[in-house]
């Protein structure tokens, strides 16, 4: 987006575990939530236009940003109010199925966070932002929502032209990118990586200069990656100035596609991803047409539509968002849900977050109110994918004590042409100093286990693990109506319980035992359940056995 960001546009986050519609009455609009399976579509590709799983479904990707590890903070902003876990469930509430989260090169390797409320998120203080990082896409996994990583900013004092600058070379660039690669290769719920945010200013499309050419750079980027894990989405933004000269959004302009594709080692796993703003943000020169709003459509499909439209491979819009605030924004907002709902093309929302200066968020600034008029704006694209199945309501969560809130985002000046400061350039072919980051063991293949005892059979499944903890479900069945259920295992290495869906968890020493809470408490006869948790632990159980109870 252009301008500076303190809080830098925000994007989105996969899964879906509750979807939403929307009935406006007298002005107002209520959600009607209806239940949603919480479960990650999984690896994902491309087939033409398509974003496909692995059964070759169409899948459509409805994200949102969460802004805030690209900043100081190191940390999605908002965990001064809300917990982690709540602004998961909003998210998925609202019907997105994907996360994008941003982050910096320089949070990956800092030794701490801030901003974190210990009485909002008492098990997130303390984290390094990697730590923190591997805890919100377990959090985004549990409630149905995939994530895609935004490598938003080198350092965290300001976006970058170019995918390097003087303290953070090429070669850092793609070292850090593969150790992502590798930390989350056997972590489905992480389904791709957008290698640089908004290229702009020196960067061009096929140009052939190694210092600028971004479509080489992402190619060079996109193969590293793939070599670490091949079933990764590859997200390539446009750049600022087309072939042809005209200028666009920064990250926006995809002109040069049509001769010029990103080719990768790889076949199908490249998605082309621009950004797209409204008036309110910088007045381009479209917005002053005489048949605008309806020459939209045009402007997008000569800009990033038509690698859509004409079959090439798939878009996902990357940004967009508004306050919401005037005549202009609103036909802008209205005219995109229609051409995106007509092209099947995906999208992620900027932002979540209220705190994003130029475009504000989903949620007010106590981080929980609904803004309902961009909501019901949305709703035409925010439809269920899946069918329902019984959910869990949602748990309370702890109200923190008053926490100072960062400054908002400050709104960019426009200027005819926005043109930050120059980045330094290096030579043809830039080589960083790679820096180390510590490498976790790959998580574990789920291993099932299916004791029965009296009324139920209780199978338990690692999803996810990495060296600071892990993530697993636990599915109850009854063979006879339930009032209660537990279920015990031994987890060596396990230090705490982080949180627990569907069943309240408690460790002994060694060994966890879980009894069925809230909307999992009692069982019908027949009747399946999935419930789950998340342990603080120096090392995951492969296969533990398990003991069950039940009355």
């Amino acid at each position: 987006m252009i301008g500076v960001r303190t809080g830098s546009r925000g994007r989105r986050w996969l899964g879906l575990l509750l979807s939403v519609a929307f009935v406006v009455s007298a002005g107002v609009m209520t959600p009607v939530v209806a239940a949603r399976a919480a479960t990650t579509v999984g690896w994902l590709h491309t087939d033409g236009s398509r974003i496909v799983t692995e059964s070759g479904q169409t899948h459509t990707v409805r994200a949102v940003s969460w802004f805030g590890m690209e900043t100081s903070n190191c940390a999605p902003h908002g965990l001064w109010t809300i917990s982690l876990d709540e602004g998961m469930r909003r998210i998925a509430e609202m019907g997105f199925n994907t996360i994008r989260l941003p982050f910096s090169n320089e949070c990956l390797t800092a030794a701490s966070t801030t901003s974190i409320d210990a009485n909002a998120n008492p098990t997130l203080v303390g984290l390094t932002p990697l730590q923190l990082m591997d805890t919100v896409i377990a959090r985004a996994k549990a409630v149905g929502l995939s994530v895609i990583l935004d490598r938003h900013r080198p350092g965290s004092d300001a976006q970058s032209e170019l995918w390097y600058t003087s303290a953070y070379s090429e070669q850092r660039w793609i070292d850090e990118w593969k150790m992502l690669a590798q930390r989350y290769k056997n972590e489905p719920a992480v389904v791709g990586v957008d290698l640089h945010n908004e290229p702009h200013g020196a960067a061009c499309w096929g140009c052939g200069d190694a210092a600028t050419d971004w479509r080489a750079a992402a190619t060079r980027a996109g193969n590293a990656v793939l070599s670490v894990n091949p079933r990764l989405l590859i997200v390539v933004e446009g750049v600022e100035r087309q072939p042809d000269g005209s200028s666009t959004w920064w990250g926006g302009g995809l002109a040069g596609v049509a001769t010029k594709p990103v080719t990768l080692n790889v076949a199908n796993r490249v998605v082309y991803s621009p950004h797209d703003y409204p008036a309110s943000v910088y007045n381009q020169t479209w917005f002053g047409a005489a048949d605008y709003p309806a020459n939209l459509p045009a402007v997008w499909e000569k800009n990033w539509g038509f690698i859509a439209t004409r079959g090439i491979a798939p878009v996902l819009l990357g940004e967009f968002g508004t306050k919401l605030e005037t005549a202009s924004d609103k036909a802008w907002l209205k005219s995109l849900v229609d051409y995106l709902g007509k092209t099947g093309i995906s999208f992620a929302y900027w932002s979540f977050n209220p705190n994003s200066g130029d475009t504000g968020g989903l949620v007010l600034d106590d981080w929980r109110t609904p803004q309902t008029a961009k909501l019901a704006a949305l709703a035409p694209l925010l439809k269920p994918t899946t069918e329902p199945t019984a959910a869990p309501t949602a748990s309370a969560t702890p109200k923190p004590t008053a926490t100072p809130k960062p400054t908002a985002t400050p709104k960019p000046t426009s200027t005819a042409t926005p043109k930050p400061t120059a980045t330094p350039r290096p030579s043809a072919t830039p080589k960083p100093t790679s820096t180390a980051t510590p490498k976790p063991t790959a998580s574990a293949t789920p291993s099932p286990s299916a004791p029965s005892a009296g009324g139920i059979t209780a199978a338990w499944s690692l999803q996810s693990a990495w060296g600071e903890g892990y993530v697993a479900d636990v599915t109850v069945t009854a063979a006879r109506k339930v009032d209660r259920w537990t279920v015990s295992w031994s987890s060596p290495g396990a230090t705490s319980i982080v949180s627990a869906w569907g069943m309240d968890c408690r460790l002994s020493g060694s060994t966890i035992t879980c009894t069925g809470a809230g909307w999992a408490a009692g069982l019908a006869p027949g009747q399946t359940v999935k419930v789950g948790l998340q342990v603080a632990a120096t090392r995951a159980p492969a296969a533990p056995a398990l003991s069950s109870t039940s009355s």
